[in-house]
């Protein structure tokens, strides 16, 4: 009889709570400060990250082969016969490539590494979709053929105060970010279906990008049910600005406030980061 063991790295933005309590087995991307290294989700906690961003802009570091490989073990220690892995966009960070290495380094236990091409609650979404498939005595064929039509049903936007922090990090070019910051503009970015960053537009202030914002939820919801996931970086007030510009659409069958970006990516989209993850639901 199958047992299914499902592993995912921290830029999923699930508590860690959630995941302890669901079964699955975290991956911690490191945040390496000046004078200390930090493991996501175990040791830093978001606020920690943002009160420490004023003063050190740390770096971040893949989740190694040697983390995954460790939880590939545990997991075959512990009885699993397969094991479902779920990463980050691997045009954003390496984590596929260390768990694809992992994976051919276990044996005795029949392992898929999926690359979610995405990240935060998009990735988190596919983890929680995942484990209610394992939950329903799913085949590990049947979720490994199922886990790919995700990918066409959940979408992330957001918005940021400043790009400096995606500059640093190399994930943006500097032109583009010097003209936004110069000007005022908000940029409006999403990750496309190559797994990368792309604008979809420049907006003058915060209030008219949370507006933009929703537009942009409202084709998703023409013809579809839809739940959503506001996320936050350290900006409470913004995620409470756009809720309550959403709350009400319809087809929204479920919108849950509260979640926050993780040190992870944090660490490259910095303080006052606002946005939404759309799930179309069947």
């Amino acid at each position: 009889m199958e047992k299914i063991a499902l592993i995912t790295d921290s830029a999923c933005d699930l508590s860690i709570n959630f995941t302890k309590n669901n079964n699955i087995k975290m991956v911690p991307f490191k945040i390496i400060f000046s004078d200390r290294d930090y493991d996501d989700g175990i040791d830093i906690t978001p606020q920690m990250l943002y009160e420490a961003l004023p003063g050190e802009i740390p770096t971040t570091s893949l989740p190694s082969v040697e983390k995954f490989t460790s939880a590939l073990k545990e997991a075959k220690n512990e009885g699993y016969t397969h094991a479902i892995i779920i990463t980050i966009s691997s045009g954003i960070s390496g984590s596929y490539n260390s768990a694809s290495v992992a994976a051919e380094n276990v044996s005795g236990i029949k392992v898929f590494v999926f690359d979610s091409m995405t990240l935060t609650m998009s990735e988190g979404a596919m983890v929680i979709n995942t484990r209610n498939l394992i939950n329903q005595g799913k085949l590990f064929d049947e979720i490994i053929e199922l886990l790919p039509t995700y990918r066409n049903k959940i979408d992330v936007f957001f918005t940021l105060d400043t790009l400096e922090y995606l500059i640093k990090g190399g994930r943006i070019g500097k032109v583009a970010g010097t003209i936004a910051n110069t000007l005022n503009l908000k940029p409006i970015i999403t990750v496309g279906n190559d797994g990368v960053y792309h604008t979809v537009c420049k907006i003058r202030g915060i209030k008219q990008s949370i507006s933009r914002l929703a537009s942009l939820l409202k084709p998703y919801l023409e013809s579809n049910r839809c739940k959503v996931w506001i996320m936050d970086g350290n900006a409470p007030d913004k995620a409470k600005l756009l809720y309550e510009s959403i709350k009400d659409f319809p087809n929204l069958v479920e919108c849950t406030l509260g979640g926050s970006i993780g040190p992870t990516l944090g660490v490259h989209t910095g303080p006052g980061l606002v946005g939404l993850i759309v799930e179309k639901l069947d």
